[in-house]
């Protein structure tokens, strides 16, 4: 390996341990005020919000939600599908279905199936999204192949909720093209999430991430998102959402008032733009932790805008950029980083003599 292609290779592993540590931050920065109006926030810490991670009402500072659960059962489903890529989809469904047994039991099962689900820390219930919950009820695997044409899907056919954003991250982080990255992730989204605006924003952030991976700047990687975005029946929802965050962030000062104005991030297109402002608005990676307390500090979903705004900002700068002593705090955080790991390992690793990057089948049966 010649010393560009390892430096490449460094960069590219800690973007993807950024995108996936970021959102975990995040979404433990967020959870403590989830569900509580901008005043009540501010009536609790003072004038400026939260300035860093507090502790829940139990007392406990940085825990993470279903936001960084999902994402890393999404992470895991690609890294299964690897060697099986034409089911993708359900496989990535298997998943999910592994995510929801850790909502229904107190610990991991004696047959556990594979390394993540065996993780403890995960068997917690923290407000995970009723669609999602709902959805896997369905025995529903999207075609991948099929075209993405604004037809809402069958399972929850009227939900656009952020529950399809939150956790589609990891499609960005394969390799696959920013159009392979959107479609896949759209059509996973249908999984759970019928309404075309949910999905299109999965994709739509999957692409900017990818576009992130790349080295892209965020502003460049939202306007060429949005070019992707033209070319789909429906798209005019999520467009319209993104093109608000551009337009709030190229004008002058940030606020949580100025973020409230993009919406409360309870569907999937206000968590996207909510998170692509607050990224824009702080944009050096000197400011990531201003970024991250722009994204929560409002009346809204906090958590899931401050999962996909940590997404985002690990994915342009490196896991290096992230405030270290929240890092320090946030449940998971080895195990995070671990598969952060493997997926890079998985999609951008050096090919071994007999041409396949595999893993030992205990830790990712290819289901």
């Amino acid at each position: 390996m010649t010393a560009h292609t390892a430096a490449a290779t460094d960069t590219l592993r800690a973007r993807i341990r950024g995108c996936l540590l970021g959102g975990a931050i995040g979404d433990a920065l967020g959870n403590p005020i989830e569900f509580r109006s901008l005043a009540a926030i501010r009536g609790a810490y003072g004038a400026a919000g939260i300035t860093g991670p507090v502790p829940e009402g139990d007392g406990v500072v940085g825990r993470v939600t279903d936001d960084t659960q999902m994402t890393l059962f999404t992470a895991e489903g690609l890294i299964r599908a690897r060697t099986n890529p034409g089911a993708v989809t359900g496989i990535v469904r298997n998943a999910y279905l592994r995510w929801l047994d850790t909502q229904n039991h107190p610990a991991p099962p004696p047959a556990a199936d594979g390394w993540l689900c065996r993780q403890p820390w995960l068997y917690a219930r923290r407000a995970p999204g009723n669609a999602c919950l709902s959805g896997l009820q369905h025995a529903h695997i999207p075609d991948p192949h099929r075209p993405l044409d604004g037809t809402p899907g069958p399972v929850n056919s009227q939900s656009k909720g952020c529950g399809t954003v939150m956790r589609s991250a990891p499609f960005g982080l394969t390799g696959a093209s920013a159009t392979e990255a959107f479609e896949l992730a759209a059509h996973c989204a249908q999984i759970t999430h019928g309404h075309p605006t949910g999905y299109y924003a999965a994709g739509a952030f999957a692409a900017i991430v990818r576009h992130l991976l790349d080295g892209d700047s965020l502003e460049g990687s939202v306007l060429r998102a949005l070019e992707l975005l033209a070319r789909f029946p429906g798209h005019e929802e999520t467009t319209a959402a993104l093109r608000a965050a551009l337009a709030l962030a190229a004008g002058g000062a940030p606020s949580p008032e100025k973020a409230e104005t993009l919406g409360g991030g309870w569907i999937a297109e206000e968590a996207l733009a909510i998170a692509v402002y607050a990224a824009l608005a702080h944009p050096h990676p000197g400011s990531v932790a201003d970024a991250l307390l722009l994204s929560v500090n409002h009346s809204g979903d906090s958590d899931s805008t401050g999962s996909v705004c940590g997404n985002l900002l690990g994915a342009l700068h490196g896991d290096a950029a992230l405030p270290p002593y929240w890092l320090a705090q946030t449940e998971g955080r080895a195990v995070t980083a671990e598969l952060a790991d493997d997926l890079a390992y998985a999609f951008h690793g050096p090919t071994p003599p007999h041409g396949r990057r595999v893993f030992p089948a205990e830790r990712y049966p290819a289901n």
